[in-house]
């Protein structure tokens, strides 16, 4: 599928689309969001507690129905980075607010992002999120809750 925007021109660094991504999910904005991405048949994206979606066209579909509900206030914090020249991973700490009966409220998803550097530029190639806690973790080396 053909992206609608040059993401080459936010910028050179990984940082800079993983900027993008958030930007495009706060906006609820599907086309710079898919702009992000690359176009490798082999990217994949697993939401919390879903299943592994493989290749843009069911990424794309699972963010559509996400943003029918609305933009997603999520905001990346505690940004852990493994770099080389060809690939990035980072893993984020995120922020989510969510709508309650109570009001708007905060819920927390790790998620682990993975950018290659392609003929097109730096692009996102994975991205997996855990499912979320209503509170953050106390401190960036917390013991899991769970051992898997």
């Amino acid at each position: 599928m053909p992206k609608t925007k040059n993401v080459a021109a936010l910028g050179d660094t990984a940082d800079d689309i993983e900027a993008a991504f958030y930007e495009a999910l706060q906006r609820g904005d599907i086309d710079a969001l898919m702009g992000v991405w690359s176009d490798d048949d082999e990217v994949f994206c697993v939401h919390p507690g879903g299943p592994r979606l493989v290749g843009t066209v069911a990424i794309r579909a699972a963010f559509e129905q996400m943003f029918a509900n609305g933009a997603i206030h999520a905001t990346p914090a505690r940004v852990r980075k493994v770099e080389s020249i060809a690939s990035a991973v980072h893993n984020v700490l995120e922020r989510i607010e969510v709508l309650t009966t109570e009001g708007a409220r905060h819920a927390f998803v790790l998620a682990t992002n993975v950018y290659h550097k392609t003929p097109q530029g730096w692009r996102m190639v994975a991205h997996h999120a855990s499912p979320g806690s209503a509170r953050e973790p106390d401190a960036v080396g917390e013991a899991p809750q769970t051992l898997h």
